[in-house]
């Protein structure tokens, strides 16, 4: 096999060593801006800089080999001024885009919003987002119903 031929696996987290997951880690910090050099990303999440360097481009996160991919979800939102707007604003900021939503009419003081939205250009995990949706105030509980390329 020549050096051009590459063999791709997908293999679950728990079998990678603590290398290559604080790798990904440190990769993450700096993609997102919250570190701005090598240095920092490394001294943060606990990885030499040769390990760092021996898997920066060989090992990636599985969202970011699909160009697009699309997830749907359900958010259970209290019916109040603002609630919907806030969980729009947080999912711009992740850098996700909205295709739908759809409400249904607010009963005993909740609605159930589905979003579905392209989430490609976003540099966090599915379980990531539901979270950071989930931290808002007036969200009661959130998650994925369907997801697709």
């Amino acid at each position: 096999m020549s050096k051009e031929d590459k063999n791709f696996y997908l293999v679950r987290e728990d079998v990678l060593s603590d290398s290559m997951i604080k790798t990904l880690e440190a990769k993450l910090l700096l993609e997102s801006g919250t570190v701005e050099s090598v240095r920092e990303a490394i001294d943060e999440v606990g990885v030499s800089r040769s390990a760092f360097y021996k898997y920066r481009d060989t090992i990636l996160p599985f969202h970011t080999m699909i160009i697009e991919q699309i997830v749907t979800l359900s958010v259970h939102l209290e019916d109040r001024s603002g609630a919907l707007s806030r969980v729009l604003s947080k999912v711009a900021s992740l850098r996700c885009n909205i295709l739908t939503i759809n409400q249904t009419i607010p009963l005993q003081g909740y609605a159930t919003v589905i979003l579905t939205m392209e989430i490609g250009e976003a540099n966090l995990r599915l379980s990531s987002l539901i979270e950071k949706i989930k931290e808002i105030e007036a969200v009661n509980n959130a998650e994925i119903i369907g997801s697709g390329a």
